[in-house]
C-alpha cells in the first residue's frame, strides 16, 4: 500500500492507495487549520472520493487500513445496508479491539441486531412521555443557571462555563449522579474522548490503554454503585427506570447500564457540548447570520440549530466492517474491510448542499449526518441535543447578544471528535437575571 500524490491509477478500479497531500491517518492533519481540512476533503470527493489509508499508530495491533467514505451519497448508502456493513467489530475506534472492549466504551453503537435492537429498544421505551417533560423542563433551568452565573463577568472559557456544563449536567440528572461527582465525571470522559491530547493523558510513555481503562472502570463503579442503590431506592431518574422496569421482559444488567452510561457521556455530553462551542464560533464569524437569528429566535432556531450541527460535525467519522464481498456505489470491497464513513466531509457535499462552507440559519431543507445517517443507528438521543442547543442559544442571546468568542479556540488532538477544549469569549456585562 503506497501514497500517491496524484489521483487514483487508471488500471486498478479498487486501488489502496490515498493521496499523500490529504494525509487522514495523521493526527498533525486534525489539529492543524481547519481550511487545510476542508482543502483536503473537498479534493478527495471531486477527485478521489474513497482512497484506501494506512491504520494510525496505535499500542494495539495496526490493522491493514481503511476506506474512507468522504461523499454523502456514500455514508448514507453503508449506513443503510447494516448487512452488509456492520457496527459489532468496531465503530468508535480503527484497530479491532479484544472481544468485549469495543462494546465496553461504546454500548449499543458497537452492536449489531439483534443485540443492538433489544437494547435500543429498552433504553428508548424508558424515556416515558412524562420523564421526557421533566428532563425538557430540567434543561431551560439548567441554561438560565449557566449563564446566569457567568452574566456578570463580562467574559469566560466559553467551552468549560458554559457549553460543557450543559450538557452534563442534564445526562447527570437523567441518571441521577449526584453534584458531587460531576467533576468527577467530566474529568473521566475527558480522557476517554481525549486519550490522544497531551492535556488529557500524557503521550509519554505509551499508558494511553492504560489512561482509557482506568477512566472507563471508574464510571462503571460509580454508576454499577447508584445501581445497585437505585434498586431498593427508586427515584424518577433513568437509572431507577433501567433497573426496576422490565420491558417485554428484558432489563438491562448491570454491565449494559454501566456501558450505557459511557455512551451518554460520549454521544450526549461531548457531541453536544461541541456543537455549542462550535455554534457561538460559528455566530462570531457571520455577524449577519447572528443578526438574522436575533430578529427572530423562534422562527429562525429550528434552522439554525441544524446548521450548527452540520458544520460542527461534532463525531467526524464512524467506522463499519464489511461482512462479505460487495459493492459499494461502484467500489469493490471485500469481507473484514475497514470503512470510515466521514460525517464532517459528508456534511460539506456540495452535492447535496449548496455554498456547504457558508454558515445559513436559514438552510432548509439539510439532510445533514451530524448525527449519523438515517438507519438503525441514527442518534437515540438527537431530539435532546437539539433542545440543548436551543434552549442555551435562546438563553445565551437574550441575556448576552453580543457575546463572542475572542482569539483561537483550542481544539481537541483528535481525528474521532471534532471538539473544541477552550474558547475564550467576551460580552457586555448584565445584573444576574
Amino acid at each position: 500500500m503506497t501514497a500517491e500524490a496524484a489521483g487514483p491509477s487508471t488500471t486498478d478500479p479498487n486501488p489502496r492507495t490515498w493521496p499523500a497531500q490529504v494525509p487522514l491517518a495523521d493526527l498533525d492533519f486534525w489539529s492543524g487549520p481547519q481550511a487545510a481540512r476542508e482543502a483536503g476533503f473537498a479534493h478527495l470527493r471531486e477527485t478521489w472520493p474513497m482512497p484506501y489509508y494506512p491504520e494510525p499508530e496505535s499500542p494495539l495491533e495496526p490493522g491493514p487500513g481503511f476506506w474512507a467514505l468522504t461523499r454523502h451519497a456514500d455514508v448514507a448508502e453503508a449506513t443503510r445496508r447494516p448487512e452488509d456493513f456492520c457496527s459489532g467489530r468496531g465503530a468508535t475506534h480503527i484497530p479491532d479491539f479484544p472481544p468485549g472492549f469495543g462494546e465496553f466504551f461504546g454500548s449499543m453503537i458497537e452492536m449489531d441486531d439483534p443485540r443492538h435492537q433489544r437494547l435500543r429498544r429498552i433504553v428508548a421505551r424508558t424515556f416515558t412521555p412524562r420523564m421526557i417533560k421533566k428532563f425538557s423542563d430540567d434543561v431551560d433551568r439548567t441554561a438560565k443557571t449557566i449563564v446566569d452565573e457567568v452574566a456578570e463577568r463580562g467574559s469566560c472559557d466559553f467551552v468549560t462555563d458554559v457549553a460543557a456544563r450543559l450538557p452534563l449536567r442534564v445526562i447527570c440528572d437523567m441518571m441521577g449522579i449526584p453534584e458531587k461527582d460531576h467533576r468527577f465525571v467530566f474529568d473521566r470522559s475527558n480522557v476517554i474522548l481525549g486519550v490522544a491530547d497531551p492535556e488529557y493523558v500524557p503521550q509519554e510513555g505509551g499508558g494511553h490503554i492504560e489512561a482509557l481503562l482506568t477512566a472507563g472502570a471508574e464510571l462503571a463503579e460509580l454508576v454499577k454503585g447508584l445501581a445497585e442503590f437505585r434498586r431498593g431506592t427508586p427515584i424518577e431518574d433513568v437509572t431507577s427506570a433501567l433497573v426496576n422496569a422490565e420491558i417485554d421482559g428484558e432489563s438491562l444488567t448491570t454491565d449494559e447500564l454501566a456501558s450505557f452510561f459511557i455512551l451518554l457521556l460520549a454521544a450526549g455530553n461531548e457531541t453536544t457540548r461541541n456543537a455549542i462551542s462550535h455554534g457561538l464560533w460559528l455566530l462570531t464569524d457571520n455577524p449577519d447570520q447572528r443578526r438574522l437569528w436575533l430578529s427572530d429566535f423562534e422562527r429562525y432556531a429550528p434552522t439554525a440549530v441544524e446548521e450548527i450541527v452540520r458544520l460542527a460535525s461534532p463525531v467526524v467519522w464512524m467506522r463499519r466492517t464489511t461482512t462479505r464481498d460487495t459493492d459499494l456505489n461502484g467500489k469493490r470491497v471485500r469481507d473484514g474491510d475497514k470503512l470510515l464513513l466521514f460525517y464532517w466531509s459528508a456534511n460539506r457535499d456540495d452535492a447535496v448542499f449548496a455554498d456547504p462552507g457558508r454558515f445559513d440559519v436559514t438552510r432548509d431543507p439539510n439532510p445533514h449526518v451530524g448525527f449519523g445517517a438515517r438507519g438503525p443507528h441514527f442518534c437515540l438521543g438527537a431530539h435532546l441535543a437539539r433542545r440543548e442547543i436551543t434552549l442555551l442559544f435562546r438563553e445565551l442571546l437574550a441575556r448576552l447578544p453580543d457575546i463572542r468568542r475572542v482569539g483561537e479556540p483550542q481544539r481537541l488532538r483528535s481525528s474521532f471528535i471534532n471538539g473544541i477544549k477552550h474558547m475564550d469569549c467576551e460580552f457586555t456585562p448584565t445584573p444576574r437575571a
